[in-house]
Protein backbone atom coordinates (compact mmCIF):
# COMPACT_ATOMS: atom_id res chain seq x y z
CA UNK A 1 0.00 0.00 0.00
CA UNK A 2 2.87 2.35 0.83
CA UNK A 3 4.39 1.82 -2.62
CA UNK A 4 1.05 2.47 -4.30
CA UNK A 5 0.67 5.71 -2.34
CA UNK A 6 4.18 6.77 -3.36
CA UNK A 7 3.39 5.98 -7.00
CA UNK A 8 0.22 8.05 -6.73
CA UNK A 9 2.25 10.94 -5.29
CA UNK A 10 4.69 10.76 -8.21
CA UNK A 11 1.82 11.03 -10.68
CA UNK A 12 0.24 13.89 -8.72
CA UNK A 13 3.54 15.83 -8.62
CA UNK A 14 4.01 15.25 -12.35
CA UNK A 15 0.54 16.67 -13.04
CA UNK A 16 0.99 19.53 -10.56
CA UNK A 17 4.11 20.69 -12.38
CA UNK A 18 2.67 20.07 -15.83
CA UNK A 19 5.06 17.32 -16.88
CA UNK A 20 2.31 15.96 -19.15
CA UNK A 21 3.71 18.52 -21.61
CA UNK A 22 6.68 16.20 -22.19
CA UNK A 23 4.35 13.30 -23.05
CA UNK A 24 2.46 15.50 -25.51
CA UNK A 25 5.68 16.70 -27.12
CA UNK A 26 7.15 13.20 -27.41
CA UNK A 27 4.11 11.56 -29.03
CA UNK A 28 1.44 14.18 -29.77
CA UNK A 29 -0.85 11.78 -31.62
CA UNK A 30 -0.61 8.85 -29.24
CA UNK A 31 -3.51 7.46 -27.22
CA UNK A 32 -2.11 8.74 -23.92
CA UNK A 33 -1.52 12.21 -25.38
CA UNK A 34 -5.12 12.40 -26.64
CA UNK A 35 -6.42 11.33 -23.23
CA UNK A 36 -4.31 13.95 -21.42
CA UNK A 37 -5.46 16.68 -23.80
CA UNK A 38 -9.08 15.72 -23.16
CA UNK A 39 -8.73 15.66 -19.37
CA UNK A 40 -6.19 18.38 -18.59
CA UNK A 41 -6.36 22.04 -19.62
CA UNK A 42 -3.44 23.09 -21.79
CA UNK A 43 -1.32 26.22 -21.31
CA UNK A 44 -2.12 26.32 -17.57
CA UNK A 45 1.45 27.21 -16.45
CA UNK A 46 3.47 30.40 -16.76
CA UNK A 47 6.82 28.92 -15.70
CA UNK A 48 9.00 27.41 -18.46
CA UNK A 49 8.93 23.62 -18.83
CA UNK A 50 12.58 23.22 -17.77
CA UNK A 51 11.98 25.07 -14.49
CA UNK A 52 8.90 22.96 -13.78
CA UNK A 53 10.83 19.74 -14.47
CA UNK A 54 13.64 20.77 -12.11
CA UNK A 55 11.18 21.76 -9.36
CA UNK A 56 9.28 18.48 -9.75
CA UNK A 57 12.48 16.45 -9.33
CA UNK A 58 13.41 18.48 -6.22
CA UNK A 59 9.94 17.87 -4.79
CA UNK A 60 10.13 14.12 -5.36
CA UNK A 61 13.36 13.67 -3.42
CA UNK A 62 17.03 12.62 -3.59
CA UNK A 63 16.78 9.74 -6.05
CA UNK A 64 14.98 11.89 -8.61
CA UNK A 65 17.51 14.69 -8.06
CA UNK A 66 20.31 12.17 -8.76
CA UNK A 67 18.54 11.20 -11.97
CA UNK A 68 18.36 14.87 -12.98
CA UNK A 69 22.07 15.32 -12.24
CA UNK A 70 22.99 12.45 -14.56
CA UNK A 71 20.77 13.84 -17.31
CA UNK A 72 22.29 17.31 -16.93
CA UNK A 73 25.72 16.02 -18.00
CA UNK A 74 24.37 14.90 -21.39
CA UNK A 75 23.67 18.12 -23.26
CA UNK A 76 23.88 16.21 -26.53
CA UNK A 77 20.79 14.21 -25.54
CA UNK A 78 18.68 17.06 -24.12
CA UNK A 79 17.32 20.40 -25.32
CA UNK A 80 19.56 23.24 -24.11
CA UNK A 81 16.92 24.84 -21.86
CA UNK A 82 16.40 21.59 -19.95
CA UNK A 83 20.12 20.82 -19.70
CA UNK A 84 20.82 24.32 -18.31
CA UNK A 85 18.07 24.09 -15.72
CA UNK A 86 18.92 20.54 -14.59
CA UNK A 87 22.50 21.69 -14.07
CA UNK A 88 21.15 23.62 -11.06
CA UNK A 89 20.56 20.26 -9.37
CA UNK A 90 24.33 19.69 -9.20
CA UNK A 91 24.90 22.09 -6.30
CA UNK A 92 21.96 24.49 -6.07
CA UNK A 93 19.17 22.39 -4.58
CA UNK A 94 17.18 24.46 -2.03
CA UNK A 95 19.14 24.28 1.26
CA UNK A 96 17.76 23.16 4.61
CA UNK A 97 17.68 25.38 7.72
CA UNK A 98 21.23 26.24 8.93
CA UNK A 99 19.99 25.85 12.52
CA UNK A 100 19.40 22.15 11.77
CA UNK A 101 22.91 21.87 10.35
CA UNK A 102 24.46 23.44 13.47
CA UNK A 103 22.38 21.22 15.76
CA UNK A 104 23.55 18.11 13.88
CA UNK A 105 27.21 19.20 14.09
CA UNK A 106 26.99 19.73 17.86
CA UNK A 107 25.07 16.50 18.42
CA UNK A 108 27.34 14.25 16.35
CA UNK A 109 30.69 15.82 17.37
CA UNK A 110 29.52 16.23 21.01
CA UNK A 111 30.94 19.73 21.37
CA UNK A 112 29.53 23.28 21.07
CA UNK A 113 30.05 24.98 17.73
CA UNK A 114 32.27 27.64 19.37
CA UNK A 115 34.73 24.97 20.54
CA UNK A 116 34.94 23.43 17.08
CA UNK A 117 35.28 26.47 14.84
CA UNK A 118 36.73 29.96 14.99
CA UNK A 119 34.22 30.94 12.29
CA UNK A 120 31.27 29.10 10.77
CA UNK A 121 29.32 30.53 7.81
CA UNK A 122 25.63 29.98 8.44
CA UNK A 123 24.76 30.29 4.75
CA UNK A 124 25.69 27.15 2.80
CA UNK A 125 28.05 27.54 -0.14
CA UNK A 126 26.54 24.52 -1.93
CA UNK A 127 23.48 22.36 -1.46
CA UNK A 128 22.73 19.06 -3.17
CA UNK A 129 20.34 16.14 -2.85
CA UNK A 130 22.04 14.39 0.09
CA UNK A 131 23.86 17.13 1.98
CA UNK A 132 24.91 20.77 2.05
CA UNK A 133 28.28 22.43 2.62
CA UNK A 134 29.29 25.36 4.86
CA UNK A 135 32.64 27.13 4.97
CA UNK A 136 34.40 27.37 8.33
CA UNK A 137 37.73 28.00 10.07
CA UNK A 138 38.82 25.22 12.42
CA UNK A 139 39.74 25.85 16.04
CA UNK A 140 42.82 23.63 15.96
CA UNK A 141 45.39 25.77 17.81
CA UNK A 142 47.48 26.56 14.73
CA UNK A 143 48.91 30.02 14.08
CA UNK A 144 47.68 30.00 10.48
CA UNK A 145 43.89 29.67 10.03
CA UNK A 146 42.79 26.26 8.76
CA UNK A 147 40.16 26.91 6.09
CA UNK A 148 37.66 24.06 5.90
CA UNK A 149 34.47 22.96 4.18
CA UNK A 150 31.93 21.21 6.41
CA UNK A 151 29.44 18.81 4.83
CA UNK A 152 26.27 17.95 6.77
CA UNK A 153 23.67 15.34 5.81
CA UNK A 154 20.13 16.48 5.12
CA UNK A 155 17.69 15.45 7.88
CA UNK A 156 15.37 12.53 7.15
CA UNK A 157 17.29 11.16 4.17
CA UNK A 158 17.13 7.45 5.06
CA UNK A 159 13.32 7.03 5.07
CA UNK A 160 12.97 8.96 1.80
CA UNK A 161 15.63 6.89 0.05
CA UNK A 162 14.33 3.56 1.33
CA UNK A 163 10.80 4.46 0.21
CA UNK A 164 11.91 5.22 -3.33
CA UNK A 165 14.26 2.23 -3.50
CA UNK A 166 11.33 -0.01 -2.54
CA UNK A 167 9.31 1.55 -5.36
CA UNK A 168 12.16 1.02 -7.83
CA UNK A 169 12.49 -2.58 -6.70
CA UNK A 170 8.77 -3.16 -7.33
CA UNK A 171 9.10 -1.63 -10.79
CA UNK A 172 12.17 -3.78 -11.48
CA UNK A 173 10.28 -6.91 -10.43
CA UNK A 174 7.48 -6.09 -12.88
CA UNK A 175 10.00 -5.43 -15.66
CA UNK A 176 11.73 -8.74 -14.94
CA UNK A 177 8.46 -10.71 -15.04
CA UNK A 178 6.54 -8.95 -17.77
CA UNK A 179 9.20 -7.84 -20.28
CA UNK A 180 10.90 -10.29 -22.59
CA UNK A 181 14.31 -8.70 -21.92
CA UNK A 182 13.71 -8.46 -18.18
CA UNK A 183 15.94 -11.28 -17.01
CA UNK A 184 18.79 -10.33 -19.34
CA UNK A 185 18.84 -6.73 -18.08
CA UNK A 186 18.82 -7.87 -14.41
CA UNK A 187 16.83 -4.83 -13.21
CA UNK A 188 16.54 -6.00 -9.60
CA UNK A 189 20.30 -6.53 -9.35
CA UNK A 190 20.89 -3.09 -10.82
CA UNK A 191 18.49 -1.51 -8.30
CA UNK A 192 20.24 -3.43 -5.48
CA UNK A 193 23.61 -2.08 -6.63
CA UNK A 194 22.17 1.45 -6.83
CA UNK A 195 20.65 1.04 -3.36
CA UNK A 196 23.95 -0.07 -1.87
CA UNK A 197 25.76 3.00 -3.16
CA UNK A 198 22.98 5.36 -2.05
CA UNK A 199 23.09 3.94 1.47
CA UNK A 200 26.88 4.32 1.44
CA UNK A 201 26.36 8.02 0.67
CA UNK A 202 24.51 8.41 3.98
CA UNK A 203 27.66 7.49 5.96
CA UNK A 204 30.02 10.45 5.77
CA UNK A 205 32.78 8.59 7.60
CA UNK A 206 32.77 6.15 4.69
CA UNK A 207 32.90 9.08 2.26
CA UNK A 208 35.80 10.62 4.20
CA UNK A 209 37.76 7.37 4.02
CA UNK A 210 37.10 7.19 0.26
CA UNK A 211 38.40 10.73 -0.16
CA UNK A 212 41.49 9.83 1.85
CA UNK A 213 42.13 6.78 -0.37
CA UNK A 214 41.71 8.77 -3.59
CA UNK A 215 44.02 11.48 -2.24
CA UNK A 216 46.66 8.84 -1.49
CA UNK A 217 46.27 7.35 -4.98
CA UNK A 218 46.98 10.74 -6.58
CA UNK A 219 49.64 12.04 -4.19
CA UNK A 220 52.00 14.26 -6.18
CA UNK A 221 49.90 14.01 -9.35
CA UNK A 222 49.70 17.14 -11.53
CA UNK A 223 46.34 15.90 -12.86
CA UNK A 224 44.09 15.69 -9.79
CA UNK A 225 43.96 17.25 -6.32
CA UNK A 226 41.84 15.80 -3.50
CA UNK A 227 41.14 17.69 -0.24
CA UNK A 228 42.70 16.56 3.03
CA UNK A 229 40.27 15.15 5.62
CA UNK A 230 40.20 16.64 9.13
CA UNK A 231 39.29 13.49 11.03
CA UNK A 232 38.66 15.07 14.44
CA UNK A 233 35.79 17.05 12.89
CA UNK A 234 34.14 14.05 11.19
CA UNK A 235 31.28 11.71 12.11
CA UNK A 236 28.71 9.59 10.29
CA UNK A 237 26.66 12.73 9.51
CA UNK A 238 29.38 15.43 9.39
CA UNK A 239 32.50 15.52 7.22
CA UNK A 240 35.13 18.26 7.42
CA UNK A 241 37.78 18.65 4.75
CA UNK A 242 40.29 21.12 3.40
CA UNK A 243 38.73 24.07 1.59
CA UNK A 244 39.69 23.94 -2.08
CA UNK A 245 39.96 26.90 -4.45
CA UNK A 246 39.06 26.78 -8.11
CA UNK A 247 36.43 27.45 -10.73
CA UNK A 248 33.67 24.97 -11.64
CA UNK A 249 34.66 22.94 -14.68
CA UNK A 250 31.43 24.00 -16.40
CA UNK A 251 32.58 27.67 -16.52
CA UNK A 252 34.62 27.17 -19.68
CA UNK A 253 34.81 30.84 -20.70
CA UNK A 254 36.01 31.92 -17.25
CA UNK A 255 38.64 29.15 -17.24
CA UNK A 256 39.85 30.28 -20.64
CA UNK A 257 40.19 33.85 -19.36
CA UNK A 258 42.35 32.51 -16.50
CA UNK A 259 44.76 30.95 -18.98
CA UNK A 260 43.62 27.32 -18.68
CA UNK A 261 44.30 25.19 -21.77
CA UNK A 262 40.81 23.76 -22.35
CA UNK A 263 41.87 21.15 -24.91
CA UNK A 264 44.56 19.86 -22.52
CA UNK A 265 42.00 19.92 -19.69
CA UNK A 266 39.68 17.66 -21.70
CA UNK A 267 42.48 15.18 -22.42
CA UNK A 268 43.55 15.21 -18.76
CA UNK A 269 40.00 14.30 -17.72
CA UNK A 270 40.13 11.19 -19.92
CA UNK A 271 43.51 10.19 -18.48
CA UNK A 272 42.27 10.67 -14.89
CA UNK A 273 39.32 8.40 -15.60
CA UNK A 274 41.41 5.59 -17.07
CA UNK A 275 44.03 5.95 -14.33
CA UNK A 276 41.39 5.49 -11.64
CA UNK A 277 39.75 2.57 -13.39
CA UNK A 278 42.70 0.53 -14.65
CA UNK A 279 45.60 1.47 -12.38
CA UNK A 280 43.70 1.67 -9.08
CA UNK A 281 40.40 -0.14 -9.67
CA UNK A 282 38.89 2.61 -7.49
CA UNK A 283 37.13 5.52 -9.16
CA UNK A 284 35.02 8.59 -8.46
CA UNK A 285 31.60 7.58 -9.75
CA UNK A 286 29.73 10.90 -9.44
CA UNK A 287 31.80 13.16 -11.69
CA UNK A 288 29.19 15.69 -12.75
CA UNK A 289 30.37 19.32 -13.09
CA UNK A 290 29.04 20.26 -9.64
CA UNK A 291 31.65 17.96 -8.08
CA UNK A 292 34.67 19.15 -10.10
CA UNK A 293 36.67 22.37 -9.83
CA UNK A 294 39.71 23.45 -11.83
CA UNK A 295 42.63 25.24 -10.23
CA UNK A 296 43.54 28.65 -11.65
CA UNK A 297 46.58 29.22 -9.43
CA UNK A 298 49.89 29.72 -11.19
CA UNK A 299 51.58 26.61 -9.78
CA UNK A 300 48.63 24.25 -10.36
CA UNK A 301 46.76 25.90 -13.24
CA UNK A 302 44.59 23.39 -15.08
CA UNK A 303 44.66 20.77 -12.30
CA UNK A 304 41.34 19.09 -11.56
CA UNK A 305 39.97 19.27 -8.01
CA UNK A 306 37.61 16.46 -6.99
CA UNK A 307 34.80 17.04 -4.48
CA UNK A 308 32.00 14.85 -3.06
CA UNK A 309 33.18 11.26 -2.65
CA UNK A 310 29.87 9.68 -1.65
CA UNK A 311 29.69 7.36 -4.66
CA UNK A 312 32.90 5.49 -5.43
CA UNK A 313 33.25 2.45 -7.67
CA UNK A 314 35.58 -0.52 -7.39
CA UNK A 315 36.68 -3.14 -9.91
CA UNK A 316 38.20 -6.58 -9.45
CA UNK A 317 41.36 -7.60 -11.30
CA UNK A 318 39.22 -9.86 -13.51
CA UNK A 319 36.88 -6.98 -14.42
CA UNK A 320 39.85 -4.69 -15.12
CA UNK A 321 41.48 -7.26 -17.41
CA UNK A 322 38.36 -7.90 -19.48
CA UNK A 323 37.51 -4.21 -19.69
CA UNK A 324 41.02 -3.32 -20.81
CA UNK A 325 40.97 -6.10 -23.40
CA UNK A 326 37.63 -4.85 -24.74
CA UNK A 327 38.65 -1.20 -24.81
CA UNK A 328 42.00 -1.84 -26.47
CA UNK A 329 40.54 -4.19 -29.07
CA UNK A 330 37.83 -1.62 -29.72
CA UNK A 331 40.39 1.18 -30.18
CA UNK A 332 42.35 -1.06 -32.57
CA UNK A 333 39.15 -1.92 -34.44
CA UNK A 334 39.78 -5.58 -33.67
CA UNK A 335 36.09 -6.43 -33.47
CA UNK A 336 36.73 -10.16 -33.46
CA UNK A 337 38.74 -9.77 -30.24
CA UNK A 338 35.91 -7.71 -28.73
CA UNK A 339 33.47 -10.50 -29.55
CA UNK A 340 35.84 -13.16 -28.15
CA UNK A 341 36.35 -11.14 -24.94
CA UNK A 342 32.58 -10.99 -24.42
CA UNK A 343 32.39 -14.76 -24.78
CA UNK A 344 35.36 -15.36 -22.46
CA UNK A 345 33.82 -13.11 -19.80
CA UNK A 346 30.47 -14.89 -20.05
CA UNK A 347 28.67 -11.70 -21.02
CA UNK A 348 26.95 -13.45 -23.96
CA UNK A 349 25.61 -17.03 -24.21
CA UNK A 350 28.25 -19.67 -24.95
CA UNK A 351 26.39 -20.65 -28.13
CA UNK A 352 26.93 -17.18 -29.68
CA UNK A 353 28.72 -17.24 -33.03
CA UNK A 354 31.83 -15.05 -32.88
CA UNK A 355 31.61 -14.00 -36.53
CA UNK A 356 28.01 -12.78 -36.17
CA UNK A 357 28.75 -10.83 -32.98
CA UNK A 358 31.87 -9.39 -34.63
CA UNK A 359 29.84 -8.14 -37.61
CA UNK A 360 27.22 -6.56 -35.36
CA UNK A 361 29.83 -4.73 -33.26
CA UNK A 362 31.55 -3.50 -36.41
CA UNK A 363 28.31 -2.03 -37.75
CA UNK A 364 27.88 0.03 -34.55
CA UNK A 365 31.47 1.18 -34.08
CA UNK A 366 32.86 1.88 -37.55
CA UNK A 367 30.68 4.96 -38.24
CA UNK A 368 31.97 6.79 -35.13
CA UNK A 369 35.71 6.22 -35.49
CA UNK A 370 38.02 9.09 -36.40
CA UNK A 371 35.28 11.58 -35.55
CA UNK A 372 35.41 14.31 -32.92
CA UNK A 373 32.76 14.17 -30.19
CA UNK A 374 30.74 16.99 -31.75
CA UNK A 375 30.04 14.81 -34.82
CA UNK A 376 28.89 11.72 -32.89
CA UNK A 377 25.16 11.43 -32.24
CA UNK A 378 25.41 9.59 -28.99
CA UNK A 379 21.67 8.90 -28.77
CA UNK A 380 21.82 6.97 -32.04
CA UNK A 381 24.88 5.03 -30.88
CA UNK A 382 23.15 4.06 -27.61
CA UNK A 383 20.09 2.88 -29.52
CA UNK A 384 22.20 0.72 -31.87
CA UNK A 385 24.15 -0.71 -28.92
CA UNK A 386 20.93 -1.57 -27.11
CA UNK A 387 19.51 -3.27 -30.18
CA UNK A 388 22.72 -5.29 -30.63
CA UNK A 389 22.88 -6.32 -26.97
CA UNK A 390 19.24 -7.41 -27.13
CA UNK A 391 19.79 -9.47 -30.28
CA UNK A 392 22.74 -11.37 -28.81
CA UNK A 393 21.44 -11.66 -25.26
CA UNK A 394 24.22 -9.56 -23.71
CA UNK A 395 23.73 -9.71 -19.94
CA UNK A 396 23.90 -6.54 -17.87
CA UNK A 397 26.80 -6.61 -15.40
CA UNK A 398 25.45 -4.88 -12.24
CA UNK A 399 28.96 -4.36 -10.83
CA UNK A 400 29.77 -2.28 -13.94
CA UNK A 401 26.68 -0.04 -13.89
CA UNK A 402 28.53 2.68 -11.95
CA UNK A 403 31.39 2.53 -14.41
CA UNK A 404 29.00 2.93 -17.34
CA UNK A 405 27.35 5.91 -15.62
CA UNK A 406 30.77 7.49 -14.97
CA UNK A 407 31.85 6.93 -18.57
CA UNK A 408 28.72 8.76 -19.71
CA UNK A 409 29.61 11.65 -17.38
CA UNK A 410 33.20 11.77 -18.63
CA UNK A 411 32.17 11.65 -22.26
CA UNK A 412 29.62 14.42 -21.64
CA UNK A 413 32.21 16.52 -19.80
CA UNK A 414 34.72 16.05 -22.62
CA UNK A 415 32.07 17.08 -25.16
CA UNK A 416 31.36 20.31 -23.21
CA UNK A 417 35.03 21.19 -22.77
CA UNK A 418 36.33 20.35 -26.23
CA UNK A 419 33.87 19.22 -28.94
CA UNK A 420 36.89 18.48 -31.17
CA UNK A 421 38.26 15.93 -28.68
CA UNK A 422 38.92 12.51 -30.21
CA UNK A 423 38.10 10.31 -27.23
CA UNK A 424 39.49 7.16 -28.83
CA UNK A 425 42.91 8.55 -29.79
CA UNK A 426 43.25 10.17 -26.37
CA UNK A 427 42.53 6.99 -24.46
CA UNK A 428 44.35 4.46 -26.63
CA UNK A 429 47.99 5.28 -25.68
CA UNK A 430 47.15 5.13 -21.99
CA UNK A 431 45.44 1.74 -22.33
CA UNK A 432 48.34 0.34 -24.39
CA UNK A 433 50.77 1.46 -21.70
CA UNK A 434 48.60 -0.06 -18.96
CA UNK A 435 48.31 -3.39 -20.80
CA UNK A 436 52.08 -3.44 -21.28
CA UNK A 437 52.59 -2.78 -17.57
CA UNK A 438 50.18 -5.54 -16.62
CA UNK A 439 50.95 -8.25 -19.17
CA UNK A 440 54.37 -7.41 -20.63
CA UNK A 441 57.86 -7.40 -19.17
CA UNK A 442 56.96 -4.34 -17.08
CA UNK A 443 54.19 -6.41 -15.49
CA UNK A 444 56.71 -9.13 -14.67
CA UNK A 445 59.06 -6.59 -13.04
CA UNK A 446 56.18 -5.06 -11.07
CA UNK A 447 55.08 -8.52 -9.90
CA UNK A 448 58.63 -9.30 -8.73
CA UNK A 449 58.71 -6.01 -6.81
CA UNK A 450 55.39 -6.81 -5.13
CA UNK A 451 56.52 -10.30 -4.15
CA UNK A 452 60.07 -9.29 -3.10
CA UNK A 453 59.16 -8.52 0.57
CA UNK A 454 57.55 -11.95 0.91
CA UNK A 455 60.54 -13.65 -0.68
CA UNK A 456 62.94 -11.69 1.54
CA UNK A 457 61.12 -12.97 4.61
CA UNK A 458 60.89 -16.54 3.34
CA UNK A 459 64.41 -17.08 1.96
CA UNK A 460 66.21 -17.21 5.37
CA UNK A 461 63.72 -19.89 6.45
CA UNK A 462 64.24 -21.95 3.30
CA UNK A 463 66.94 -24.36 4.72
CA UNK A 464 64.78 -25.07 7.78
CA UNK A 465 61.70 -25.57 5.61
CA UNK A 466 63.63 -27.94 3.32
CA UNK A 467 64.94 -29.85 6.35
CA UNK A 468 61.42 -30.15 7.77
CA UNK A 469 60.12 -31.29 4.40
CA UNK A 470 62.85 -33.93 4.07
CA UNK A 471 62.32 -35.07 7.66
CA UNK A 472 58.63 -35.28 7.01
CA UNK A 473 59.36 -37.24 3.84
CA UNK A 474 61.60 -39.67 5.81
CA UNK A 475 58.82 -40.07 8.38
CA UNK A 476 56.29 -40.73 5.64
CA UNK A 477 58.57 -43.30 3.98
CA UNK A 478 59.20 -44.99 7.35
CA UNK A 479 55.49 -45.17 8.05
CA UNK A 480 54.87 -46.55 4.57
CA UNK A 481 57.52 -49.28 5.10
CA UNK A 482 55.90 -50.22 8.44
CA UNK A 483 52.50 -50.36 6.79
CA UNK A 484 53.80 -52.53 3.96
CA UNK A 485 55.50 -54.88 6.44
CA UNK A 486 52.32 -55.16 8.49
CA UNK A 487 50.32 -55.75 5.32
CA UNK A 488 52.67 -58.59 4.25
CA UNK A 489 52.31 -60.22 7.70
CA UNK A 490 48.53 -60.02 7.45
CA UNK A 491 48.67 -61.47 3.93
CA UNK A 492 50.86 -64.42 5.09
CA UNK A 493 48.57 -65.05 8.07
CA UNK A 494 45.52 -64.94 5.80
CA UNK A 495 47.14 -67.35 3.34
CA UNK A 496 47.93 -69.77 6.22
CA UNK A 497 44.35 -69.62 7.48
CA UNK A 498 43.03 -70.29 3.97
CA UNK A 499 45.41 -73.25 3.56
CA UNK A 500 44.41 -74.67 6.96
CA UNK A 501 40.72 -74.35 6.09
CA UNK A 502 41.40 -76.11 2.78
CA UNK A 503 43.11 -79.02 4.55
CA UNK A 504 40.26 -79.32 7.04
CA UNK A 505 37.73 -79.34 4.21
CA UNK A 506 39.69 -82.04 2.32
CA UNK A 507 39.94 -84.12 5.50
CA UNK A 508 36.16 -83.91 5.98
CA UNK A 509 35.52 -85.02 2.39
CA UNK A 510 37.91 -87.95 2.77
CA UNK A 511 36.17 -89.12 5.96
CA UNK A 512 32.76 -88.97 4.30
CA UNK A 513 34.04 -91.09 1.40
CA UNK A 514 35.54 -93.65 3.81
CA UNK A 515 32.31 -94.22 5.68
Amino acid sequence: MGRLLRLARIFSVALRFGLDEFVLAGNPNGRLARLLRAVLPQGRFDAPRAVRLREALETLGPIFVKFGQVLSTRRDLLPHDIADELARLQDRVPPFDPALAIAEIERSLERPLSELFVEFDREPVASASIAQVHFAILRDGRDEPTLAAVKILRPGMLPAIERDIALLDSAATLVEKLWADGKRLKPREVVAEFSKHLHDELDLMREASSASQLRRNFTGSPLLAVPEIHWDWCSASVMTMQRMHGLPVSQVDALREQGVDIALLARSGVEIFFTQVFRDGFFHADMHPGNILVSTREETRGQYIALDFGIMGTLTEVDKKYLATNFLAFFNRDYKRVAEAHLEAGWVPASTRVDELEAAIRSVCEPIFDRPLKEIKFGHVLLRLFQTSRRFGVEIQPQLVLLQKTLLNIEGLGRDLDPDLDLWKTAKPYLERWMSEQLGWRGLVASIKREAPYWAGSLPQLPRLVHHALARQDLIESNMRNLLHAQRRRNRLLAGIIALLGLMLAWQIALVGFF
